[in-house]
């Protein structure tokens, strides 16, 4: 059986956040997207658990910019809910 590759979906914020960024880094951002995250058979194996108020959902890391996502293995889905810099993303 073929491994199944994951969907990239952005939450409206997250849309938001990425037109916020400026070009170059969101070209950056959607590249790692489409071709780190939805190419992959694992995207938890590439992100880091979030804790605290934040438990559940998962971390990337692209230079000074980080995603913000949550995981749906059932419908093998990852959620972007925030994308913003390292400074800011997780107020």
């Amino acid at each position: 059986m073929d491994t199944p590759f994951w969907r990239v979906e952005l939450d409206r914020a997250a849309v938001r956040d990425l037109r916020k960024l400026g070009a170059d880094a969101e070209t950056r951002v959607l590249l790692f997207l489409r071709e780190r995250i939805a190419g992959s058979d694992n995207p938890r194996r590439l992100g880091h658990a979030l804790t605290g108020d934040r438990k559940g959902l998962w971390r990337y890391r692209i230079g000074d910019y980080r995603i913000v996502a949550a995981i749906e293995d059932n419908r093998f889905i990852v959620l972007v809910v925030a994308i913003g810099h390292r400074r800011e993303v997780y107020r």
